[in-house]
């Protein structure tokens, strides 16, 4: 059987490395590790297998060869291999985006996150503009509780706005700048934002704060990371409709019928029911709990409570829970990212790395050293095809090299990383989850898309850098 190239690859790589000579200054079964982490990335970036299934081959090996030791540079024993190896399921963060997929599960059986959605439509969809408000505000009211904004963008925004360009005869084949290419650049963008914006907002944001635990000893909670990426994250939901309506603008700018469509819908779903009520009323109640009940509850335990709620209060019923695949495929990918990412460190390979790059950041202030490593690691993502994989692959590298810089505030610098994620979403057709869905409705073509992810991507990063920097060096770490 012929294997594809993309499925060649990572195995080429990882013994390509393997094969070279171990660095000055580190250990062998360092520099062999991350041959296999380096396999792992390279597979992560290309998929030719499942990247659950990439990660569990990743710590299969790295625990077979005895790689990470307990104790450096005794080798492990192979009992202490294997508990690092499973290390990554008794992740506190790891369990949060299972419990998270759960809550995505209990808006869309309920049909919560439907009404949502039609409900501003009604409102605020006259106009084209307002329609534009209307998607952003609808991804926003889900993102605190939908980590996956595949899910929350792809698997509920998207198939209710495909619904609304048709009715002025705006497909992809027909007039697609009429309003249909505007509605979905700003559903895409505007999820960007929000995956920004909030920890719960984007996956990878909770796999960033285990990394940042496990490389820097800083934790950060739901609250810290909402406060310091609050004004940059404000300030552009607030202005990629406008953006969009001004940069990409649509020729049709009413859509009086849109709210039409959006009551009859609503009239079709019925009065509000009571397990509609019921996740509302949880979901609130976890959010409440993340914001202000930090010091009394464990953000994972508040989510493990809401869970048996759901399930006592039968929003969701644990048959629905056994078969929800993608949050278990998300349990298996972060628990074994998280062993990776963590190996790293264990290895003694971040220490070496970080002590290269911080001899040649000498000499410059910190504030420069900040702003080069955000402007690198944001725009390093044109070749990743996961922010998943570019968490796994760079985090723990860029704090470490920070954390080499003398006087460097380290809380500020894991922030800075941290909350850049969502927003390096808009650059490519394939930066985040949502962008192949968006991509492939047909609304906006190859060159604009490229071109309106370059333009947006200076964008955000220039408000990211000109506002959120200085805003979070005040925060004082």
């Amino acid at each position: 059987m012929k294997l594809p190239l993309k499925a060649l690859l990572p195995v080429v790589v990882g013994l390509a490395l393997a094969a070279l000579p171990v660095p000055a200054g580190l250990a062998p079964y360092a520099w062999h590790y991350f041959a296999i982490f380096a396999a792992v990335v390279v597979g992560l970036v290309f998929e030719p297998i499942p990247a659950a299934a990439i990660g569990v081959m990743g710590v299969t090996l790295a625990a077979l060869f005895r790689l990470v030791p307990v104790k450096p540079p005794t080798p492990p024993t192979t009992s202490q291999a294997i508990s690092w190896a499973l290390s990554g399921f008794s992740n506190g963060t790891v369990w949060l985006i299972f419990i998270a997929f759960m809550f995505a599960l209990g808006y869309e059986k309920t049909g919560l996150g439907r009404r949502i959605s039609l409900t501003l439509i009604k409102v605020l969809g006259k106009k084209t503009l307002g329609l534009g408000y209307a998607v952003a505000c609808a991804d926003a009211v889900l993102a605190p509780f939908m980590p996956s904004n595949t899910a929350r963008s792809g698997g509920t925004i998207f198939p209710i706005i495909k619904n609304i360009p048709p009715l002025y005869g705006s497909t992809p084949d027909n007039e697609p700048r009429k309003i249909g290419s505007y509605i979905m650049w700003v559903a895409l963008a505007t999820t960007c934002v929000t995956s920004s914006l909030f920890l719960t907002g984007l996956a990878p944001n909770l796999l960033a704060v285990s990394v940042i635990e496990k490389t820097a000893n800083i934790r950060l909670d739901w609250t810290t990371w909402f406060v310091a990426i609050a004004p940059v994250g404000i300030i552009l939901f607030l202005a990629v409709p406008l953006l969009s309506y001004f940069i990409y603008p649509p020729t049709q700018k009413e859509s009086a019928d849109a709210p039409i469509w959006a009551g009859k819908e609503l009239e079709a779903m019925g009065p509000i029911s009571r397990k509609e009520l019921t996740m509302a009323g949880l979901a609130l109640f976890a959010l409440l709990l993340w914001i202000f009940g930090g010091k009394f509850l464990n953000s994972t335990t508040t989510a493990f409570i809401a869970l048996c709620l759901m399930l006592l209060f039968k929003v969701i019923t644990w048959d629905d829970l056994l078969a929800n695949k993608q949050a278990w495929n998300v349990l298996m990918w972060f628990a074994t990212l998280v062993a990776l990412a963590g190996g790293l460190a264990k290895t003694g390979f971040l220490t070496w790395f970080a002590q290269g790059v911080a001899a040649h950041l000498a000499g410059y202030s910190l504030t420069t050293v900040m702003v080069a490593l955000v402007v690198v690691f944001f725009a390093i993502h044109y070749i990743f095809a996961s922010v998943t994989a570019h968490v796994t692959a760079l985090m723990a590298v860029f704090l470490t090299a920070a954390a080499a810089v003398p006087g460097m505030n380290m809380k500020v610098m894991a922030l800075m990383l941290g909350t850049s994620l969502g927003i390096m979403g808009i650059l490519t057709p394939f930066a985040t989850g949502p962008s192949p869905i968006y991509y492939g409705s047909g609304y906006i073509p190859a060159k604009d898309f490229w071109r309106l992810g370059f333009i947006f991507g200076l964008i955000f990063l220039g408000v990211f850098l000109a506002v959120g920097i200085p805003w979070m060096l005040t925060m004082g770490g």
